[in-house]
């Protein structure tokens, strides 16, 4: 009797049907109470802090834009999808000086106010509960060139010289022409279509798609996506796997085709240093153009006017280090930086050169040079990262690699790209993987090296065969 009645009453509690034994429902429990608060406006990095934005997971942005290059003015229509890491009663986009007309949030109009220099704040219709996947469309337009930028390597957008535009910028770039979290903490896959009068032609990252349609399915840090517009001259071809090439040259590159006819040649040769090729397409975006540098934009670097073979070597050696593996903080892009610089050593290595003699003749050069050794790889502060990456660096990487041995370096350099593909990595996580691939303990020479601002004592100057 007592098992009976218990059975019925277990049955009234959690069942609703005509009988106990027929099909049952099960009633749900009530979601838990939400807390909506204000998503961060600020991603965490201690040398941008008003870079990117906390409260949710960029996903993916659908970008649709129109330019009239006569004008310079561009309409854009950009879609972000994203998924809530907080319950969230506001968040953040951020986005350079153009106009917003409207901004959705699934669907629904939403409230949004400008503050500060690019945030975009927006407030849902309702509050977005931690875990939802949402959309969020804005509408906005305006001359991006326009848009006020601090110089050196924040490009901004540019007018090219057949009337076009380009657009390139580290570590400030997307948000000059679409809303987004700007911060390489936060990677998301890309696709735009662009639409431009005849007779233009548009090239971006990824695969092409129709025309003005690119897609990028990987990952990217959103400084790392472009857009390109002029009268382009493209080659189309694909890599012995049947990875996708195209290469566009603005007029008067064209004779630049020499240099990007070796593309395939290169990429074989840093894939048997760095694995296999990590990304979904190849190619290049050659611009007659004498912007400062040239850029490593995922898939397609673009090149300045002033680009060489070995230009070429380092930005495509960034497919692996920095675009695939990408940095959570700016202080560590000697990740990035040392690596793709010391890949043109490697290149030249490949042609017969003796690197133990170049170094050593660096080291004559360099070693009376105070300013020199006060260049901080690592914590350089901001505004000092990208002042010793590229010459300092490949010493401490060459001294790195006598330090541990060749086989360890080679796995090294094999190991990282594959243990953190298509996400992020600090210096932390490299010192760690350093020292396991060396069996040693190399914290005197990491400090001595990257961190430390003196000339090395001999020792660390000289290690392995360098000593001889």
């Amino acid at each position: 009797m007592r098992r009976r009645l218990t059975a019925l009453a277990v049955c009234a509690a959690v069942v609703l049907a005509a009988a106990c034994g027929g099909d049952a429902v099960t009633v749900a429990a009530p979601p838990p109470p939400m807390h909506p608060v204000p998503g961060a406006s600020g991603a965490g990095d201690p040398y941008y802090p008003d870079d990117g934005n906390g409260g949710y997971d960029a996903l993916g942005y659908q970008v649709d834009v129109k330019y009239d290059p006569p004008s310079g003015h561009l309409d854009g229509d950009t879609t972000v999808t994203a998924k809530a890491t907080e319950d969230l009663s506001r968040f953040d986009l951020d986005l350079r000086g153009l106009d917003v007309h409207s901004v959705e949030v699934d669907g629904k109009p939403a409230t949004f106010r400008r503050e500060k220099a690019f945030e975009l704040v927006v407030t849902p219709p309702a509050p977005i509960r931690a875990g939802t996947t949402f959309r969020t469309r804005v509408r906005y337009g305006g001359d991006p060139a326009k848009t006020p930028r601090t110089g050196g390597s924040e490009n901004g957008w540019q007018h090219s010289a057949d009337g076009g535009a380009f657009m390139v910028g580290e570590p400030h770039s997307a948000a000059f022409w679409y809303p987004v979290n700007e911060t390489p903490r936060d990677k998301a896959t890309f696709t735009l279509t662009a639409h431009v009068p005849a007779g233009w032609t548009v090239v971006s990252n990824g695969r092409e798609g129709p025309p003005g349609t690119w897609t990028e399915p990987n990952p990217v840090a959103s400084y790392l996506t472009t857009i390109a517009i002029a009268k382009f001259g493209v080659d189309r071809s694909t890599l012995p796997d049947g990875t996708p090439v195209v290469s566009a040259y603005a007029p008067d590159a064209e004779g630049r085709r020499a240099i990007g006819a070796r593309l395939p040649e290169v990429l074989a040769f840093l894939s048997s240093k760095f694995g296999p090729y990590p990304q979904s397409a190849a190619g290049g975006i050659y611009l007659n153009e004498n912007v400062p540098f040239s850029l490593e934009t995922q898939t397609r670097p673009t090149y300045a006017k002033w680009a060489d073979l070995p230009t070429l070597v380092h930005e495509n050696a960034h497919q692996w280090f920095g675009d695939s593996v990408s940095v959570r903080n700016w202080s560590d892009v000697c990740l990035n930086e040392c690596f793709a610089s010391y890949s043109q050593w490697l290149w030249a290595e490949r042609e017969g050169q003796n690197l133990d003699d170049r170094y050593r003749a660096a080291i004559e050069i360099t070693h009376g040079s105070t300013d020199f050794w006060a260049q901080k790889l690592v914590g350089m502060g901001q505004g000092h990262e990208f002042e010793g990456v590229y010459n300092k660096g490949i010493l401490a990487l060459h001294a790195l690699r006598r330090e541990i041995g060749d086989p360890a370096f080679a796995r090294l350099l094999h190991e990282w790209p594959a243990r953190y593909r298509h996400g992020n990595a600090n210096w932390a996580d490299f010192e760690a993987m350093a020292t396991r691939a060396g069996g040693k303990d190399l914290r005197e020479f990491f400090d001595t090296w990257f961190r430390g601002t003196k000339l090395p004592a001999d020792a660390d100057l000289f290690p392995g065969s360098l000593r001889s």
